[in-house]
C-alpha cells in the first residue's frame, strides 16, 4: 500500500489522500485549504499527476474536504465520483456556492484566479456523482479491471455522525485494509447521534486530530452547553438586547436550530422569528428532508415547521431594529468579511445590551476570532475596511463541537488495531499528544505524518 498526502500545508488544510492497493488509485477527499487564496489553496494534486486514480471518494461535504472536486476532476478527468447518499443530496448546493463566493472575492479582493470553477461545470460533472447507503461494500477500481476478471479492492462508507452525510471509508485490498475515518463525532450531538463504526477493524488508519490539543473537562456535557446557550440568551432579553450565533451552514446552523426549537416547544424560550442566512436555510430543508435517512435524535422534529424562519439578507440587517429581543443564527462562523454576520456583529459589538455568542471555532486572523480574543471595553481591529471597534457587547463562547474528543480517538485507535497510524487533520500539538498517548498505549503501532506531497510505502508487517 502507498499513501501520498495532498495536503499542501500542515495542520486543518484542503483534505486530499491518495491511496494505492492492488495496482488501483483511490483519492479520499477533494478540499480547499481555509486559509488559503486561489491556486495555493488546492491539494498538491500535481504530485500523483502520474499515478492511478480510478475514484474519488468523499467523506462529507465541508469545503475543507470537498471544496476543490471540480478541480481535481480536471486532473483525473475518468474517476468516479463516490459518497453516501446523504451527500448527493448536499455536494451540488456546496459546489455552486463555492462558485458564488469565488466570484465575489475575484470582485472585492481582486483575486484573479477565481472562479476556480463555474456553475456550468458544475452542473457538467453532477451526473457522475454517486451516493451509496452507510454499510454498503462497494466495488470502486477500474471496469477494465471487472472484465478482465480480476478483483476490485472494495470501499465501504460508515456513518461519521460529524454533519449529514459524513462517513468514515474502510477501504478493503486482496491483503491489506485500511480505515480513513474523515472527521468524526463520536458523541451524541442535539441532533445527530454519534458515528457508528461497529466493529471495524484495518491494517492501517487514518485519523483526524482536530482536538488533540485540548483535554476535556471532566463536568464537560452537550446538555451542560445547550443550558449555558439558552441562559445567556435569556440573560441578553432581559437587558433588552439581541442574540447573534455565527454558524457554519452545514451542521452547526442545524444543531443550534434543533436547541432553540426544543426550547421554544418546552416553552422555555418565547416563540418567536429566527433570522437564518440563506445557505443555511437550504441546508436545514435538506436535513428536514432527508430526516428519515438519518442517524438523528429527535427525527420526527421538523426545524422549518418548529421554528419561524426568516432569511435575512445584508440589506435587511442593516436597517432590522436591533432593540426588539431579535434571535439570529447566521452564516459565516468566524464573522467572514462582505457577510450578514459580519454586519450585524459590527452594529452589535459596541452596545452592552447585545450578546454574540460563537458555538464553533473562529481563526485568530478573523474578525470573529479578533472579536472573541479581545478584552471586554477594549479598542480591537476588527478589519481593515472597519477598523478598529470597541468590545462593549456580552461576546462568550460555548463547546459545540462536532469533533470526537481526543479520548474518545485514542479509544477507536484501540478498537481499530492498525499496525500503523497515519495522523492528519490537526495542528501540530494535536498530533504530537496523539504520537505520544498510542505510542504509550500500544508502543507496537507503528506512527506516521507524511510530508505534503510525498509518497510513503505502507510496510505489511
Amino acid at each position: 500500500m502507498k499513501l501520498c498526502d495532498l495536503n499542501p500545508g500542515p495542520g486543518i488544510g484542503a483534505s486530499a489522500w491518495h491511496v494505492e492497493i492492488d495496482g488501483c488509485g483511490l483519492l479520499m477527499d477533494s478540499g480547499t485549504h481555509p486559509k488559503r487564496e486561489g491556486r495555493d489553496a488546492m491539494p498538491l494534486y500535481d504530485a500523483v499527476r502520474e499515478r492511478p486514480v480510478d475514484t474519488i471518494a468523499i467523506t462529507h461535504c465541508h469545503h475543507d474536504h470537498v471544496g476543490s472536486l471540480p478541480v481535481a476532476l480536471r486532473h483525473f478527468p475518468h474517476a468516479h465520483v463516490m459518497m453516501s447518499e446523504l451527500s448527493y443530496f448536499i455536494v451540488e448546493r456546496v459546489l455552486h456556492n463555492s462558485v458564488n463566493v469565488m466570484k465575489h472575492q475575484a470582485a472585492e479582493l481582486g483575486i484573479a484566479e477565481y472562479p476556480l470553477f463555474t456553475h456550468r461545470e458544475v452542473d457538467e460533472l453532477a451526473p457522475i456523482f454517486q451516493g451509496y447507503r452507510y454499510n454498503r461494500e462497494i466495488e470502486w477500481a477500474t471496469f477494465d479491471r471487472t472484465i478482465a476478471g480480476k478483483p476490485s479492492p472494495t470501499l465501504e462508507f460508515f456513518d461519521a455522525g460529524h454533519a449529514l452525510g459524513s462517513a468514515g471509508i474502510l477501504v478493503r485490498g486482496k491483503e491489506e485494509t485500511l480505515f480513513y475515518t474523515g472527521d468524526v463525532c463520536t458523541h451524541d450531538q442535539t441532533i445527530l447521534k454519534a458515528a457508528r463504526f461497529g466493529d471495524v477493524r484495518a491494517d492501517v488508519m487514518i485519523m483526524e486530530t482536530t482536538r488533540g490539543g485540548r483535554g476535556t473537562p471532566d463536568d464537560f456535557s452537550r446538555e451542560n452547553e445547550n443550558e449555558k446557550l439558552i441562559r445567556a440568551i435569556e440573560e441578553t432579553f432581559e437587558r433588552g438586547g439581541s442574540a447573534l450565533i455565527p454558524t457554519f451552514a452545514l451542521g452547526r446552523t442545524q444543531e443550534i436550530l434543533c436547541t432553540l426549537a426544543l426550547q421554544m416547544q418546552s416553552g422555555r424560550l418565547k416563540k418567536q422569528p429566527v433570522f437564518i442566512g440563506g445557505l443555511g436555510r437550504v441546508f436545514t430543508e435538506i436535513y428536514d428532508l432527508q430526516s428519515h435517512r438519518a442517524n438523528r435524535q429527535h427525527p420526527d422534529l421538523q426545524l422549518d415547521e418548529a421554528l419561524d424562519l426568516s432569511v435575512l439578507s445584508r440589506d435587511q440587517a442593516a436597517r432590522i431594529k436591533l432593540n426588539k429581543n431579535r434571535l439570529f443564527v447566521m452564516t459565516a462562523g468566524m464573522l467572514s468579511e462582505n457577510t450578514t454576520a459580519y454586519d450585524l456583529a459590527k452594529r452589535m459589538v459596541e452596545q452592552p445590551a447585545h450578546g454574540i455568542f460563537f458555538v464553533g471555532y473562529a481563526d485568530p486572523d478573523t474578525p470573529g476570532g479578533r472579536l472573541k480574543a479581545a478584552a471586554p471595553g477594549e479598542l480591537f481591529h476588527y478589519c481593515d475596511t472597519t477598523g478598529n471597534l470597541a468590545k462593549r457587547c456580552d461576546v462568550r463562547d460555548f463547546d459545540f463541537t462536532a469533533h470526537a474528543n481526543r479520548e474518545d480517538l485514542l479509544e477507536l485507535v484501540g478498537q481499530v488495531a492498525p499496525h500503523t497510524l497515519i495522523l492528519g487533520h490537526g495542528d501540530e500539538p494535536a498530533r504530537e499528544w496523539f504520537k505520544a498517548e498510542v505510542g504509550r498505549r500500544w508502543p507496537s503501532i507503528g506512527i506516521l505524518v507524511p510530508e505534503p506531497g510525498q509518497p510513503v510505502e505502507i510496510p505489511n508487517p
